[in-house]
This record gives C-alpha cells, structure tokens and sequence, in this order.
C-alpha cells in the first residue's frame, strides 16, 4: 500500500519521503518509486517515528511534512491478502475482489490535491462495496 501511494504522490509531481528504520529497506524503496514513477523527486528519512531520537533524525532530515501516510507493521504479501479477504468477506463484497493498492492511492492522490479543494468534512471509502449488510 505504502508503495502504490509514494508512487502515485509522485507521479503527480509531490516531493516524496520514504521513511523506515531501516537503511538498506529504505534505500530499497527509494529507488523502487523513482523508478516506478519516473521522478527523481523522491528521498529517504532513516528514523523510527514511535522514538523521540528517531522523530527527531527524521524532522531534521525533513522539517516539513504536508502529506503523512503512516504504515505500522508489515504488509501481507498480496495473494495472502487476496486470499484471506476472499474467503471472508467476498460474500459482502459488491465487486467481488480485494482492492487493488492503485485504487486506494488513486483516492490519496486526489484528496492530496488541488482538485479536492471542495472535498470537505466527509468520510470518502475506496471499500469496493463492501457493506455488512449485503446477503449472500
């Protein structure tokens, strides 16, 4: 997930920071955005945020953030994914599929931008449908 939306951010032209703990895995993820999205406006900022030593190294790298997508933990490889979600909720599920990353940082995308100057105080979903109250 965090992949797609760095990549669509920079896509559409945003100056992208990569943030991990890790070196090697951000490094990693650096170059892979760049090259998915053609930009060489993407950099890294080594630094565990849940520390104040590792907010701090990041903050110094980065003084100023106007987009913040966090993701804590790992990611389920995506056919694991796909396939927990198929077995629980493809019932309620109107388009019958696990949302491809793409489309949710599509909606990041917009909701970044100038073109979602009139989006105000509302929830706005990338949920496929999926609705509890669908029967089988």
């Amino acid at each position: 997930m965090g992949h797609a939306i760095a990549t669509g951010l920079a896509r559409a032209g945003a100056h992208v920071v990569v943030n991990g703990r890790g070196e090697e895995r951000v490094a990693d993820a650096v170059r892979t955005v760049s090259a998915d999205s053609g930009s060489d406006d993407v950099i890294g900022a080594v630094g565990d945020l849940a520390t104040e030593r590792g907010t701090a190294a990041v903050l110094e790298a980065v003084p100023t953030v106007d987009i913040l997508r966090e993701l804590v933990g790992d990611e389920l490889p995506w056919d694991e994914a796909q396939h927990a979600f198929m077995a629980k909720y493809r019932p309620q599920s109107l388009l019958q599929r696990l949302i491809e990353p793409e489309e949710i940082a599509n909606l990041v995308v917009y909701l970044a931008s100038p073109h979602a100057s009139a989006t105000t105080g509302g929830a706005v979903r990338v949920g496929g449908g999926y609705v509890d109250s669908i029967l089988p």
